[in-house]
């Protein structure tokens, strides 16, 4: 999203505000917006912008789909990483396919790496989709969210 002076006088100064949404990005980015004028030499400028976005915690996967037949019980896992120099813990505050997919979490390094698994239960449904809310120790996070979606067949 960008924002800039609607008028700059010839040989005068403006102002372009970019804001970009760094949402599902972690790591480096580069962005670039092309801006128009009506000077003869540049008619239009490209600016770059790059970034190193740094999240307090890493998730695998935000979406976990299940899918098979009904007979058969499947499992997905998703991991989940303290990138910050504190303890990570977390604790499920919501969880809305209790009766129709299990899950479990796992620490695999002390206070920063977990494994969260989720299995469907056989013969219960063909298609359902729920979230998972945990709470964690980050003011910076304070929750992490994982929707998950069934589809299965007879």
């Amino acid at each position: 999203m960008a924002s800039y002076d609607r008028s700059i006088p010839p040989g005068g100064e403006g102002k372009i505000t970019l804001r970009i949404n760094t949402k599902g990005y972690d790591g480096k980015i580069r962005k670039s917006a092309r801006v128009y004028t009506n000077d003869p030499k540049a008619h239009q400028e490209v600016l770059i912008v790059d970034a190193l976005v740094r999240t307090p915690i890493v998730v695998s996967d935000r979406v976990v789909l299940l899918q098979g037949t009904t007979r058969e019980a499947v499992s997905r896992t998703v991991d989940i990483r303290g990138k910050l120099d504190k303890p990570l813990k977390l604790e499920p505050i919501d969880y809305t396919l209790d009766k129709k997919v299990t899950f479990s979490i796992e620490e695999l390094t002390k206070e920063k790496h977990y494994r969260v698994t989720f299995t469907s239960i056989p013969h219960v449904g063909n298609y359902y989709q729920g979230l998972l809310r945990l709470k964690t120790s980050y003011p910076e996070k304070p929750e992490v969210m994982i929707h998950v979606r069934g589809r299965f067949i007879n």
